[in-house]
């Protein structure tokens, strides 16, 4: 069973990663950064342990 994390926004993301929320986004629609998508608007949220990956993958250079 997996455990249960907050969900960030798209700006909460972007905070926690250093970039600009356009990057947060631009990464999620490339297939870069996973996101969920919610309501009709298709709200993005995103998970901080996911997050965390991004960040380790890019550091060791086998993420984007």
């Amino acid at each position: 069973m997996t455990k249960r994390t907050r969900m960030l926004t798209t700006t909460e993301a972007a905070r926690y990663l250093g970039v600009h929320p356009n990057t947060v986004r631009r990464w999620e629609t490339q297939g870069l950064l996973p996101a969920y998508r919610l309501g009709r608007r298709g709200d993005r949220r995103f998970s901080r342990d996911e997050m965390d990956q991004f960040l380790a993958q890019a550091a060791n250079g086998t993420g984007h």
